[in-house]
Formats: structure tokens, sequence, C-alpha cells
């Protein structure tokens, strides 16, 4: 567990994914979503609520780390849209979702938590962690 981490919270006591790219501030993950390949979390080491409880200077680098991995999944899979999101309302832990989105997919229009719109969706391809942690890396040094 890392500093300050909270015994009974799911990000503390668990990677929460394939770890594709961390450093000291926060780790991304992929999630493994058959039917949204690309759906990555980024996740903040330490236990945290909320953003603001971030010095300005860490919560602009852990914004950064996102905004490379968006220009990292639009490279890999060019949905039609990229979803990000910071909900915390079951795990009240500072992680975005970043979300890629198809008008062909299961949930379109609708979020990827809402009922789905359709049962049979294109398989679209999936890219191994090294790839995108490799595309990540290189959008962070465009930065």
């Amino acid at each position: 567990m890392s500093e300050g981490a909270i015994d009974d919270c799911e990000l503390c006591g668990s990677a929460g994914g394939e770890v594709v790219w961390e450093n000291g501030i926060c780790r991304v993950v992929m999630v493994a979503d058959a039917d949204y390949p690309g759906f990555c979390r980024v996740i903040l080491h330490r236990h945290l609520r909320e953003m603001t409880d971030l010095p300005h200077k860490e919560r602009m680098q852990l914004m950064t780390v996102l905004f490379a991995v968006e220009t990292a999944v639009r490279s890999l899979y060019q949905p039609d849209k990229i979803n990000l999101a910071s909900l915390g309302n079951m795990t009240p832990h500072v992680h975005w979702h970043l979300i890629p989105r198809w008008r062909d997919d299961r949930h379109f229009p609708q979020p990827v938590w809402a009922r789905p719109q359709r049962v049979h969706v294109p398989r679209r391809s999936v890219v191994d962690g090294r790839q995108l942690g490799d595309r990540i890396i290189a959008a962070l040094q465009c930065t």
C-alpha cells in the first residue's frame, strides 16, 4: 500500500487494472472490457478524495498525464469520441476514467454505465499495454 493508503479503498489495495505506465504521482491502467478497448483509468497513487485536495502543481501534472493518455488512445484506436469522467461515488479515491466511444458501440449515445442500446457491436482490435505505454511516453515528451 502507498503512503496515505486507506485499508478499505479498492484503488489503494490493488492496481485497478493492467498498469501500462506510472510515475511518482499516478498510474495508468488498462481496463479489461472487450466492448471498450482502450478504456483506461488514471489513478492517483495516494489516497485523496477530490482533485482540489491535490496541490496545484500535482493537479496540473495529473491532468497532463490524462491528456497524454487521451492522445495515445486516440492515435491507437481512432474512436469517434473520448469520454472523461471523474466520479468517485463508489470509490472515493482520485481517479479518471478515459473511455473511447464509437457511434456503434453498445451504449452510444448513452454513458457506458447506462442500459445498452444494442446487442451486437463490431469487435475492435486490442492494443497491448506496452504499445499504449509507449504512446503515453511519446505524448508526454511533446508537452
